[in-house]
């Protein structure tokens, strides 16, 4: 399969290391609005650098992955729809819900394979986790909790058009509930605050609580924030009338060392890239299957959705101070 791969930073990069890393997945070209850093990332893979217009007229691609800025997600995904083009998109669709829902629209009426990158969907402790709820091993499930913490803040830049802490960050955290608990909420209450004053000068925040009540009747409750001295802090616990399910932060190895001195153990993997590496390449491959067998991919533009409503939800919650209903 022959992919284009729009945007060429961070998360690009990450894709571009799970295209090479599948035996039946080729680069085949780079997009970026720079066009020195395609070349750059193209270079490194044997693929092409090519603008819009040329990745779109190229007949020898078979699917697009956008990894570009938040902005441009709903009109490359429609792009891709009126191509006829099979397209995964990084989270979030838009930091607009209306613009979203319009996304979503005229991929449905497209017909094309439509999948978002929660890739934490695709984590093999979180997929344990899942299929282990699912199996009912706690019975019916009465919490959950989810704490997830950078290892530090990210640059102004980014704050400056990511849309906050609720679109960038959480967002990944409202898909894992409801996944989790296959279910959605119905109430949303959320606490937060900046300890961070450059983040603050953004109207942004760092650090925050959500509790999310569900249809079912579990209580979800995700804690966030943007930096942890330690490492990256992923963990879970499900807790269920026979018992508790937790995923606990991933280490640089598994040596525990036990002396005089004390008990010492490796730190957390630095970040998501080092603990998500695995992810990456497990929903490539889902992604790659669906696009094979037309069939609709486990993650798709309505969870996209869904999670956006969710976040917007928060962000009106925080400014009002007071719970929102979805």
């Amino acid at each position: 399969m022959k992919i284009c791969l729009i945007g060429a930073g961070r998360i690009g990069a990450v894709h571009a290391i799970a295209i090479a890393g599948e035996a039946t997945t080729t680069l085949h070209s780079v997009v970026d609005l720079h066009p020195e850093a395609a070349e750059q990332l193209a270079k490194k893979y044997n693929a092409i650098a090519l603008n819009l217009d040329q990745a779109f007229n190229n007949n020898e691609i078979d699917a697009f992955i956008i990894a570009s800025s938040t902005a441009t997600h709903a009109d490359l995904i429609e792009r891709c729809a009126r191509a006829g083009k099979p397209v995964f998109c990084e989270k979030p669709i838009d930091l607009s819900l209306d613009r979203a829902l319009s996304c979503a629209k005229v991929v449905k009426e497209s017909g094309i394979v439509c999948m978002i990158g929660f890739n934490r969907r695709f984590d093999p402790h979180m997929v344990s986790l899942k299929n282990k709820v699912d199996a009912n091993l706690i019975g019916s499930v009465q919490s959950l909790i989810i704490n997830s913490h950078d290892p530090e803040p990210p640059s102004m830049e980014y704050i400056a058009s990511s849309g906050g802490l609720f679109y960038d960050m959480m967002i990944h955290d409202f898909d894992m509930a409801c996944w989790i608990l296959k279910d959605t909420p119905s109430n949303i209450y959320v606490a937060a605050t900046a300890t961070n004053d450059d983040i603050a000068s953004y109207g942004d925040v760092d650090t925050a609580s959500v509790i999310l009540t569900m249809k079912n009747g579990a209580i979800a409750t995700i804690i966030n924030g943007r930096q942890a001295a330690f490492g990256y802090d992923q963990r879970i616990e499900v807790f269920g009338q026979k018992g508790m399910l937790q995923v606990q932060n991933a280490l640089e190895d598994n040596v525990v060392l036990s002396n005089a001195n004390g008990i010492n153990q490796a730190k957390a993997k630095y970040f998501f890239l080092e603990r998500y590496e695995k992810a990456y390449h497990n929903e490539l491959v889902h992604f790659m299957k669906s696009v094979q067998t037309g069939a609709k991919p486990s993650v798709d533009i309505s969870d996209g959705v869904l999670a956006l409503k969710i976040a917007e939800a928060a962000k009106q919650s925080f400014e009002s101070g007071n719970p929102v209903n979805l």
